[in-house]
């Protein structure tokens, strides 16, 4: 969620004159400002009241749920049609109704033309009479023309209007719907699908209300032609009849055809954005595993289907468009055919009047019919899948507040639950629990990964549906989640969570929650904005504002998920003693923990194992019970002192417990303060500005195909239409020829008669050029047609790849200060007008644009008189368009970039789902949805009212031609044909009704370019250095993991402060090395230097090969990684251990093995082959942390490092990775960053950095000699008795270490390894 910018100005179209917003006068100060300077935010008009989000979204749930409810009466399937169609039927009908008017309007236009030409047939000099009814009759041809012009551009814009009405109330829907999805539903959806649903499928409405209404439009259209033409043409009126009749069914076929591959290209378009929103989410582990070319293959081959189904779509709109350039040509060809052959004689005023007559209704049965066909079955393919998504299953509500009298009350209570999170599988999440929490009282649930005990808090939170058994409960929940969520906003507007501030009791949370020290060292204390995902927040700090939160809020319930396992010990300790057991006090508390030392203060304990409740107690009746106790907890060490008197460098699994059962103290992870400095901070979204230029429409042309092959397909186009001229203007020579050939008879016929030789004209050689001239331009317009549209589809698929390749390549900081929701609007909303708009919109702007130059070159030559006010006209026109695009563009690029923020938003909310809903904070992030969507509503108002402001003023200029054309024509009546008049005034007429579509074609272009514009900023996007390099280490390097640091400075980006200061230091072959340090001392930066996520200063050394001059992907494929946040993608388990395919069954099942992971695999339907729920989310934390040590143990490498990966698991599984990595990693150099002390202690050496400078780097025991130590420090803020059994482990581990004699900082020795970012 981005915020939202400055309060808008006024709509002034709210307070405007009919007059003024006829014209859209209105608008003309915004442009002046468009063309004095770039058009910002704060320029936008607010949205008008009936067009918010709000309005309408609710108005049209309201006639969903009236559907569902009259659904449910009838027991059949709710219709979303129904619902949308009552929703806006009252508006949109009468539009219907001045649209027939306005078409049946232009029937007027072929009838004066033809009273004309009858004139012109038989003009008399000396009828004055007759002169002046056809001067008459001429003004009002014109008349008709400026009457159309003025209200076409209002009605038009009320369609638009409509349809924008009904995208932005879908969206309204579809993110409410979402916001009360199931689990079960969600597993059935994907973000991908959702932003989809967004970003691609509601536009299908802003098409459909243009084209509807010419369903029965074009039909009355071609009956009123018909008739006419049958009381002037008899018989042959038929024929264009039967020509309209034959292409029907072509045009519907067309239409079902499209709507097929709409489904199957939405379907695909959903799985490719899926796949990018999880490629963007974890291109740090991407990046860290070197897997962008498996990604790039899997996008790649996915968008190759997509861009097949595409091409079909293209090809079925392209005999479209052929259809909509030779309509015309076919019904003259076949109509003069047949009136001919009838014996008939060719007369102007027939030519022309059946020519004008099919003008008049060309684009709309030729294009708006078809098009309307479309749109329809696409946006039925829509509705549907919209459908499909609102039944999806919602979740239960929780229980409401309790009244202030009873807060006492709050209560929770299970009786022997049974829950399944997939009901097809034969084992329950959740089986037989039962306890009871009561007022005031703390209840600790501990277990091991996999226990069940966040699915107990999601069953509280009625996530997970009970199937058996009963929960009860009073009052009002909160809820922390183990993976804290924060959301774009300021620190104190994610504690606050809607709430009004209230100074003292915040300032009470803030000290509670240990947040003070670190909003002093923000720039902007709790006013510092929060980046997507938190980029700007240490790990323990997005705990710690979860945990406030949470307390910020007073509710009677708190369900705390292991809040306690991102912070160190000192500041765990803090945590739960003012705040868990201080603020909260008085509240009943459910806590799932594995920090163990804890327990006793609980005033009851709920023991989980694989779903079952195998204890329930204090503290003293557990250690009483007989329950093996100890395989989760140690004892105190009074009761339990020293157990081993022989310890070695290999840890055994009792001691391992014994100290991962306080390993509670976290030594520092993330906890603490990341220094101002080095904060990232999100960065607006890039914005161009000024002119599109000529090279983009070269880039975007070129980028499938060679620019000799763009020419051609013009060229080609060209030649249509010069055929297509050439079949008007042979049809006006023929009429005129008759004209002559019947003047010489009739003042010859008696001599002619008494010789017998009546002169005729061959016929025959009229129809075969007349034939010719068709055949040719149907050739060449389809063969144009369908070429170019192949060009421009590839042109799409080479910009993609493109863009794809770039962002793959991108630097980790890209993705730090980027939005995912941003990233992702490129890859679906610009990509997607490029792939189903863009190309049908260019190749129907090219072939237009020929026509209208055709028409009035054609018009020229026939009357040169014309060009005295053609040129000034022309120059016009090309001001206006200058003067409107300097705006505009701008307009297009706002509605773009506030598009962006609507797609964060719904990202970020996916990702909080049930914190949201466990705050009852639904309807408030409805409501910054929709203010989201308002945003993007002001952009796109204007862009819809700009583009009428300049359709309106060349409509103007259109006019204008036409009354000089037409009082030329008659001016200059004496010396011209009949036939050329009839050429030069329907050509008029037609270029009115082109030179509108084309304006609005062109505009569409101009503004669609801006995606093209904004795809090729990311191909332009900055790089890392190349995956492969000239300098290949040897295929078996690194042999021995030697790490060296040779004065190594380290900043995140070029112009960044320094994060690692003058690092020099080894490490030692088979060395484990634990890194600890405060949050921001630089340990995961001293792992991004290692990975070369960003390029340090200095030399980094592997087994003495310098790491900077090798190939990053020849680096991170020989170093290995677990992460602190385990990362899953969608795709079978096979794929999630080895993209490559390069390690065998056996090999994964012993991996799994090893880390106890093979007997759930088994369990799982396909096994290996199983394909994941998107993101792994049907694993849980440590099942997906286990994976990751899968594929360290498969990659064999000799560097492996530990990036706080046990900081969100329990102490068995803890236990289980230490015990797994000095077994099978004992030959190799281990690098670990600590989480949790227990963990590093009995390591080689510890490096203990500060403010990105070593502080100390020796033995544990050593260091802990040193009372002023860091490491001195942090042991002892664990407490007397763990700080004494961690000293007690480094002392033996001293003694019985063998020491190695390579010296420290050593210049010859090669250098060290490190961890991810």
């Amino acid at each position: 969620m981005e915020r939202v910018g400055k309060e808008p100005k006024m709509n002034p179209s709210s307070t405007a004159n009919f007059l003024s917003k006829l014209c859209f006068w209105w608008l003309n100060p915004l442009f002046y400002i468009g063309n004095q300077r770039r058009l910002e935010e704060e320029d936008m008009y607010e949205v008008l009241p009936d067009d918010k989000s709000e309005k309408v979204g609710q108005s049209l749930q309201r006639h969903w749920e009236n559907e569902l409810l009259k659904a449910a009466k009838e027991m059949r399937t709710p219709k979303l049609k129904s619902a949308i169609i009552k929703c806006f039927l009252k508006e949109y009908l009468p539009l219907g109704l001045v649209s027939f008017l306005l078409e049946g309007l232009k029937f007027s236009q072929p009838l004066l033309l033809e009273v004309i030409l009858l004139y012109l047939e038989n003009v008399d000099p000396e009828d004055e009479v007759a002169y002046h009814k056809a001067l008459g009759y001429t003004a009002g041809f014109c008349f008709t023309s400026i009457v159309i012009a003025l209200f076409h551009h209002f009605q038009f814009f009320l369609l638009c209007r409509t349809g924008w009405r009904m995208r932005v109330a879908v969206g309204h829907m579809i993110y409410k719907k979402t916001l009360c999805l199931s689990n079960s539903a969600i597993i059935k959806t994907t973000t991908g699908h959702i932003v989809n649903l967004l970003s691609n499928d509601v536009n299908m409405f802003d098409e459909l209300t243009l084209f509807l209404h010419y369903i029965y439009i074009g039909p009355a259209q071609v009956a009123v032609v018909i008739i006419l033409l049958w009381f002037r043409m008899g018989l042959t009126s038929l024929a264009g009849l039967g020509v309209i009749v034959l292409l029907l069914p072509i045009q519907i076929c067309c239409g079902a055809l499209y709507s097929k591959y709409r489904q199957l290209s939405a379907n695909l378009t959903d799985n490719r954005i899926r796949i990018m929103n999880e490629v963007v989410s974890g291109m740090r582990i991407i990046k860290m595993y070197a897997w962008e070319k498996p990604f790039t293959a899997l996008v790649t081959d996915v968008r190759r289907e997509e861009i097949a189904v595409i091409m079909k779509s293209s090809f079925v709109r392209g005999v479209l468009l052929t259809i909509f350039f030779c309509a015309s040509k076919i019904f003259i060809l076949v109509l003069f055919t047949i009136y001919v052959a009838l014996g008939n004689t060719v007369k102007a005023s027939t030519v022309f009047l059946a020519m004008s007559l099919y003008n008049a209704v060309r684009i709309t049965t030729t294009f708006f019919f078809p098009r309307a066909i479309e749109t329809m079955y696409g946006t039925a393919v829509s509705v549907n899948r919209f459908q499909e998504f609102l039944l999806l299953d919602e979740i239960t509500p929780p229980c409401d507040a309790l009244p202030e009298i009873e807060k006492t009350n709050a209560s929770v209570e299970l009786q022997d639950i049974i829950c399944y999170w997939d009901k097809n599988s034969s084992t329950p999440s959740l089986q037989n629990v039962s306890c009871t929490l009561d007022s005031n009282k703390l209840l600790a649930v501990i277990g091991q990964v996999g226990a069940g005990k966040s699915s107990l808090l999601s069953a509280i939170l009625r996530e997970l549906p009970v199937e058996k058994g009963l929960i009860k409960v009073s009052g009002n929940l909160t809820y922390t989640a183990q993976q804290p969520w924060v959301f774009p906003e300021t620190i104190r507007g994610n504690i606050l969570f809607g709430k009004e501030l209230n100074s003292k009791k915040y300032e009470l949370v803030l000290k509670a929650c240990a947040l003070k020290r670190d909003l002093e060292l923000f720039p902007d204390g709790d006013l510092t904005l929060i980046g997507d995902r938190g980029v700007n927040l240490s790990g323990g700090q997005k705990a710690r504002v979860n945990l406030a939160r949470a307390v910020y809020q007073d509710a009677d319930l708190y369900l705390l998920d292991d809040p306690l396992s991102a912070v160190d010990a000192e500041v765990g300790r803090h945590l739960f003693e003012q705040c868990i057991c201080g603020l909260l006090k008085n509240k009943p508390r459910i806590l799932v923990t594995h920090q163990l030392q804890y327990l006793k203060a609980a005033d009851e304990i709920l023991v989980l194992k694989e779903g079952y409740m195998v204890a329930k107690g204090t503290y003293t009746e557990l250690q009483h019970s007989g329950v093996d106790f100890t395989s989760l907890l140690k004892k105190d060490e009074e009761e339990n002192p020293q157990k081993s008197s022989h310890i070695t460098h290999k840890r055994t699994q009792s001691q391992n417990l014994s100290r991962s059962r306080s390993s509670t103290t976290n030594s520092n992870v993330d906890d603490d303060y990341l220094p101002a400095d080095t904060m990232p901070t999100m960065t607006e979204e890039c914005r161009s500005f000024g002119s599109v230029p000529v090279s983009l429409y070269v880039k975007y042309l070129t980028a499938g195909s060679n620019i000799v092959w763009v020419i051609v397909s013009l060229v080609m186009g060209v030649i249509a239409q010069i055929l297509a001229l050439m079949q008007d203007w042979w049809l006006a020579h023929w009429a005129d020829e008759q004209k002559r050939l019947d003047d010489i008879i009739i003042q010859n016929g008696q001599n002619m008669t008494a010789q017998g030789t009546t002169p005729q004209l061959d016929t025959d050689f009229y129809l075969a050029v007349l034939g010719g001239f068709t055949l040719a331009a149907i050739v060449f317009a389809f063969i144009r047609n369908f070429h170019f549209l192949y060009l421009l589809v590839m042109s799409i698929q080479a910009l993609h790849n493109q863009m794809f390749n770039a962002i793959i390549r991108a630097p980790v900081r890209f993705f730090d200060i980027n939005p995912v929701g941003r990233v992702l609007n490129r890859f679906s909303n610009d990509v997607g007008q490029l792939d189903s708009t863009m190309p049908v919109n260019f190749v129907d702007f090219t072939q237009t644009s020929v026509q209208v130059l055709g028409t009035i070159i054609m018009t020229a030559v026939l009357i040169p008189w014309v060009l005295i006010i053609l040129l000034p006209l022309v120059v016009i026109f090309f001001f206006l368009q200058r003067y409107y695009l300097q705006t505009s563009r701008d307009i297009k690029r706002l509605e773009a970039t506030t598009r962006s923020p609507v797609f964060s938003h719904l990202s970020s909310s996916l990702a909080g789902l049930w914190t949201i809903r466990a705050f009852k904070a639904e309807k408030r992030f409805q409501n910054i949805f929709d203010v989201q969507q308002n945003k993007h509503s002001e952009a796109w108002f204007l862009f819809l009212t700009s583009s009428r402001w300049l359709a309106l003023r060349l409509d103007c200029i259109c006019c204008a031609f036409i009354v000089v054309v037409s009082f030329s024509c008659m001016l200059l009546k004496e010396n011209l044909g009949a036939g050329t008049v009839g050429l030069a005034l329907s050509y008029s007429v037609q270029l009115i009704i082109l030179f509108q579509w084309c304006a609005r074609q062109s505009v569409e272009v101009e503004n669609m370019m801006t995606s093209v514009e904004r795809v090729v900023d990311y191909i332009n996007l900055e790089s890392e250095g190349p995956w492969e390099s000239d300098k290949r280490p040897p295929p078996d390097w690194p042999k021995k993991g030697l790490i060296t640091f040779d004065r190594v400075n380290f900043a995140y980006s070029s112009d960044g402060p320094l994060v690692l200061k003058d690092i020099n230091l080894t490490f030692k072959p088979k060395e484990k090395i634990g890194v600890v340090g405060r949050t921001g001392a630089g340990k995961s930066s001293l792992v991004s230097a290692v990975f070369r996520l960003s390029e340090a200063e200095g030399n980094i050394y592997i087994d003495g090969v310098l790491t900077s001059e090798m190939g990053l992907h020849d680096l991170r494929r020989k170093i290995s990684i677990i992460p602190q946040d385990p990362m899953l993608f969608t795709g079978t388990v096979r794929k999630n251990l080895d993209p490559f395919n390069q390690h065998t069954d056996e090999q994964m099942w012993e991996a799994l093995e090893e880390v106890q992971l093979k007997s759930m695999v088994e369990d799982l339907p396909a096994k290996l082959a199983t394909v994941l729920a998107e993101s792994g989310s049907n694993f849980s934390v440590g099942q997906r942390q286990l994976v990751c040590l899968a594929r360290a143990i498969l990659r064999k490498n000799r560097i492996l490092i530990i990036d706080e990966a046990t900081a969100n698991v329990d102490l068995r599984t803890d236990e289980l990775i230490q015990k797994t990595i000095r077994e099978k990693f004992r030959e190799c150099t281990v690098l670990t960053i600590a989480h949790r002390l227990n963990t590093i202690i009995d390591s080689d050496r510890i490096l203990v950095l500060d403010a990105g400078k070593i502080q100390a780097f020796d033995e544990p025991y050593v260091l802990l000699q040193n009372p002023n130590g860091i490491f001195y420090n942090m042991v002892h803020q664990t407490g007397k008795q763990e700080a004494a059994s961690l000293l007690s482990t480094a002392k033996q581990v001293y003694d019985s270490r063998i020491r190695t004699s390579l010296p420290n900082g050593h210049k010859d020795s090669l250098v060290i390894s490190e961890t991810p970012m």
